[in-house]
């Protein structure tokens, strides 16, 4: 083996160790890394295959839902993770995992109700729930003002606050076609063979 070969192999092996440490944190939700106290505000970029955002997050707005958002941005939660529910003129959803694994070990580890202190504006970000007491991993950005939401108990805990326009351009065709059930228990290689263009994050890094 050439020395360029040999130190390509050891890259490669550094970078599946890499990895393997992440899949370890992720499909731990109980791992101290995964249950920091967020920063009493931050940023977020998302690079995405339709392009770049940053999220503003303020803590106080809702203090449970920031920090889980935190820790799953700053472990790579949403590395690699499709758009699968695009609604114009309502919402863009995210954060089903694409390994079945990591997805099952999040199901049930839900975090408590933050109160509804700022509205559902468009460009807002909150959490999807199943009913009181249930928000996990899945968020949605609304695309317009949706007040209504926040009777419901849709907590925002931050907001779009450059490239809300790209945010809008997010490959809607599929609409809310994708099977939750089916991303939880077939990942990404069921989204990717149903439903080949939806958009997907690159990356999501605190900034």
């Amino acid at each position: 083996m050439s020395k360029f070969a040999c130190l390509l192999f050891l890259a490669a092996l550094a970078s599946c160790a890499s990895r393997g440490g992440n899949t370890q944190i992720l499909a731990n939700p109980g791992h101290p890394k995964m249950n920091e106290k967020a920063p009493a505000s931050f940023k977020a970029e998302f690079s995405t295959s339709a392009g770049d955002f940053i999220i503003e997050v303020t803590r106080d707005l809702s203090p449970n839902g920031a920090d889980r958002f935190y820790n799953l941005v700053n472990n790579g939660f949403f590395d690699g993770q499709r758009f699968f529910r695009v609604v114009p003129g309502f919402v863009v959803q995210f954060g089903l995992h694409g390994d079945s694994q990591i997805s099952a070990a999040w199901r049930e580890a839900k975090i408590p109700d933050d109160p509804v202190q700022a509205t559902n504006a468009r460009g807002t970000i909150s959490f999807a729930t199943a009913g009181p007491n249930t928000r996990t991993t899945q968020l949605f950005i609304n695309y317009r003002d949706n007040g209504r939401l926040d009777g419901m108990g849709f907590s925002p805990f931050g907001k779009v606050v450059e490239g809300m326009e790209l945010v809008d351009k997010i490959n809607s065709e599929y609409g809310e076609k994708p099977s939750q059930g089916k991303i939880q228990a077939e990942g990404n290689a069921y989204l990717e063979e149903k439903f080949p263009k939806l958009d997907y994050i690159e990356s999501a890094r605190i900034k």
